[in-house]
C-alpha cells in the first residue's frame, strides 16, 4: 500500500496535524533531493504543524529525479523523514508540498507558470555545487558550460538552473510581479553571493537591462545548512517500510537527528518564521558557513578519500580507527579552526560534537558518496584554509594529505588495484590528466593544472606543491591507513585562543 492521505500509520509516526489545503505554495524549491526533503521541507512542516504557518512548497526537478516527482504525485504529495540513531527511528510525514513538477515530463511552460505564481516569494535551491555552472576557484560564471552556452543563445528555453531562474524572473518583471528571493542551500561559502554573481553575469550576456534589474531588485540571502542525510540503501528502505507500519514510501529519507540552519535575513516579499522551528536568522552567514565547510565538510572529505583508500566503506568505519579520529580532530582544531572568525562558538566543543555525530552507527554514510564531485568541493573545504596557512608560514599536514588523498582517489584505482568509479563533472579532464602523467610527483603536477580548482596561486607556491607531493609520496609508499597514522600531530594541539575564534 502506497503512503497516502488515507494511510493508517503507527502512533509513533507524526502526521500532518493541519489542514493541508490551508498551506499554499508560497515557496518553490529546485532540486527535490534527499537533503531538501530531510532539511528545509521538515522545517516548513514543523511550522505548519506547531505554529499554523501556511508556507508550503512547489517542488521542481530539472535533470534527474523525474521518478521521485512521479512517486510523490502518486503519494498525495506526502513523504516521510525518519531520524535514526542507535536508539531507533523517530520522525514525521511531511505534508507541506502542494505542487510537484519535473522539467522534462511536465514541460518548461508548466514550470515557468509555477515560478510566476504571484504568491511565490522565495525560490530555494539544492542543486549541488556543480549545478551553479561556476568556476569554484573564482565564483565566476562558467560561460563555456554547454548548458550556459545554450542559455545565452536561447534565454527563453533554459537548460541550466541559473537560466531557469532568469527566465522566470524575466517573466515576473514583464508582468509587473515582484521578484522572488533566491536562496541557495548548497555547500558553498557565500552561496548567496555566488548565486547572484552567476545570475547577473548570465543576465548581462542575455539582456543588460535584465542584469541591472536583478542587481537592484533581487535578494540573494546566504544560508548555512547542516544535516547528514546518507543515500538510501535497500536496508534503510526495509526499515522505513517497517517503521511506517507497512506503507510504501518511495520518496522517504532517513537522516541523523541533528539539524542546523543559519539564514541571512533578507526576504523582501516575506518569509516563514523559521526561527520558531530552530533556525538562526543572522545578518552575516559567512562565518558560520566557513566553520561548517572547513570543519565538518573538510573533515568529511579527508575521511572520505583516505577512508575509501584504506578500505573503509562508511564514515562510521573510519571512526573505529583511532588514528583517523586523531587526524580528523587535529585537522579541525589545529588546521581549520585557526582560519575561522566565528563569533560565540566554542570550536573545541563543535569539533567534538562533529566526531560524535560521525560515530552514529545507524548512519551508513558511504565514503564514496562524500567523495563525489571533488573538483567542486576542494576549494572551499580544504584549499581556502591552505591559503591561510601559506600566507602565515604555518603547517597544514592534514590538509595536504587530504588533497593528496583526492589526487590518489581520482587516479581511478584503489590500493588493491580495483577500479574506482569517479563521479565528477570534470571526470573526462581528470582521466586525461591521469592518463597523461606518470605516478608520483608528475601526477601531482598534472592535476594542479586544473585552474578552476587550484587557481594559479597554489600551483605557483613551492611550499604547497612540496607539501602535497610529500603527502602523495606517503600514500604511495605506506598506503592510506599508515600515512594517516604517520601524520606528525603530537606537538600541536589547538591553543586556547582558538577555542572562541
Amino acid at each position: 500500500m502506497r503512503l497516502s492521505d488515507r494511510s493508517a500509520l503507527p502512533a509513533a509516526v507524526i502526521r500532518p496535524g493541519y489542514a493541508r489545503e490551508r498551506v499554499k505554495p508560497r515557496m518553490a524549491h529546485i532540486g527535490f533531493g534527499a537533503f531538501h526533503r530531510a532539511h528545509q521541507a521538515m522545517y516548513a512542516d514543523r511550522l505548519a504543524s506547531e505554529h499554523g504557518s501556511d508556507w508550503g512548497y512547489c517542488e521542481i526537478s530539472m535533470q534527474h529525479g523525474w521518478q521521485k516527482i512521479a512517486d510523490l504525485q502518486q503519494q498525495d504529495l506526502l513523504f516521510s523523514v525518519a531520524e535514526m540513531d542507535d536508539d531507533g527511528w523517530r520522525g514525521r510525514v511531511i505534508g507541506v508540498v502542494r505542487q510537484a513538477l519535473h522539467l522534462q515530463t511536465d514541460g518548461l511552460a508548466a514550470v515557468l507558470a509555477a515560478l510566476t505564481q504571484p504568491e511565490i516569494a522565495i525560490v530555494s535551491l539544492t542543486i549541488s555545487e556543480k549545478g551553479y555552472c561556476h568556476h569554484p576557484a573564482s565564483g565566476r560564471l562558467m560561460a563555456e558550460h554547454p548548458a550556459i552556452a545554450h542559455d545565452i543563445a536561447h534565454p527563453a528555453q533554459p537548460e541550466s538552473a541559473p537560466g531557469l531562474l532568469l527566465a522566470a524572473l524575466r517573466l515576473r518583471r514583464e508582468r509587473g510581479l515582484p521578484p522572488f528571493a533566491v536562496m541557495s542551500c548548497d555547500n558553498m561559502p557565500a552561496n548567496g553571493r555566488v548565486t547572484r554573481q552567476v545570475l547577473v553575469e548570465l543576465a548581462q550576456r542575455q539582456d543588460p537591462a535584465l542584469a541591472d534589474w536583478v542587481r537592484q531588485e533581487v535578494a540573494f540571502p546566504s544560508t548555512m545548512v547542516d544535516r547528514i542525510v546518507p543515500a538510501m540503501t535497500q536496508e534503510a528502505r526495509g526499515q522505513l517500510h517497517a517503521w511506517l507500519g507497512g506503507a510504501e514510501d518511495e520518496v522517504g529519507v532517513a537522516c541523523e537527528p541533528f539539524s542546523q540552519w543559519v539564514i541571512e535575513d533578507r526576504f523582501p516579499q516575506g518569509r516563514p518564521a523559521w526561527e520558531k522551528a530552530g533556525a538562526e536568522l543572522v545578518s552575516d552567514v559567512l562565518p558560520y558557513e566557513e566553520m561548517k565547510l572547513r570543519m565538518l565538510n573538510g573533515s568529511h572529505s579527508f575521511l572520505a578519500y583516505l577512508g575509501y583508500l584504506a578500505g573503509y566503506q562508511h564514515v562510521g568505519d573510519c571512526m573505529q580507527d583511532a588514528d583517523f579520529v586523531r587526524a580528523a580532530r587535529h585537522l579541525m582544531l589545529a588546521e581549520q579552526a585557526p582560519t575561522l572568525q566565528v563569533p560565540n562558538v566554542d570550536l573545541v566543543q563543535y569539533a567534538d560534537s562533529l566526531l560524535q555525530r560521525y560515530r552514529n552507527r545507524a548512519l551508513k554514510h558511504r565514503t564514496a558518496q562524500i567523495a563525489m564531485d571533488g573538483t567542486q568541493k576542494l576549494p572551499q573545504r580544504l584549499l581556502d584554509a591552505i591559503r591561510w596557512h601559506l600566507a602565515r608560514g604555518s603547517r597544514f599536514d592534514c590538509l595536504a594529505l587530504g588533497v593528496a588523498g583526492w589526487m590518489r582517489y581520482v587516479g581511478g584505482r584503489d590500493e588493491q588495484g580495483a577500479p574506482i568509479a569517479i563521479s565528477d563533472p570534470l571526470r573526462e579532464r581528470l582521466a586525461a590528466l591521469v592518463a597523461g602523467s606518470e605516478e608520483g610527483r608528475p601526477r601531482v603536477l598534472a592535476l594542479l593544472q586544473l585552474d578552476s580548482v587550484f587557481g594559479h596561486d597554489l600551483p605557483d607556491s613551492p611550499d604547497f606543491v612540496n607539501a602535497v607531493s610529500h603527502a602523495y609520496h606517503q600514500l604511495l609508499s605506506l598506503g592510506a591507513k599508515a600515512a594517516v597514522a604517520a601524520l606528525p600531530l603530537t606537538d600541536r594541539e589547538v591553543s586556547d585562543d582558538h577555542h572562541h575564534a
